[in-house]
């Protein structure tokens, strides 16, 4: 496996695929550039998730996030985007992804994306 940022998140098969239980990530050094002005946005992604057949695998999640810290981006197009990327590799039953990104200009912006099972 690479140690260089990256785009591809590998996956490993549930080991309780039988059982509802989540797997919760607290990413507290996020970084992207603000598209507008190109400085650093700083956020915590919190990630919290029901794995159905597969799971992420913790040091491919590290190195996606870290493939953000040189992409401009909207706070809200960043946490849709990182949500879209985990349910398309992992197709989980349900996912929750938090982007709470600190004071730009007086204010604190927080994203919630929610990804319920649907059958």
């Amino acid at each position: 496996m690479t140690t260089r940022p990256t785009k591809q998140l590998e996956t490993f098969p549930n080991p309780k695929p039988g059982r509802d239980y989540h797997i919760l990530f607290d990413c507290p050094e996020f970084t992207c550039l603000c598209p507008m002005t190109g400085q650093p946005d700083f956020a915590t992604i919190r990630i919290d998730y029901v794995p159905d057949a597969l799971c992420v695998e913790l040091k491919s999640l590290k190195l996606y996030l870290w493939s953000y810290r040189n992409e401009g981006a909207f706070h809200e197009a960043v946490t849709n985007q990182i949500a879209d990327d985990l349910i398309a590799a992992i197709q989980p039953r349900s996912l929750t992804v938090t982007g709470t990104f600190w004071v730009r200009g007086g204010i604190t912006t927080s994203v919630v994306v929610t990804h319920p099972q649907t059958t």
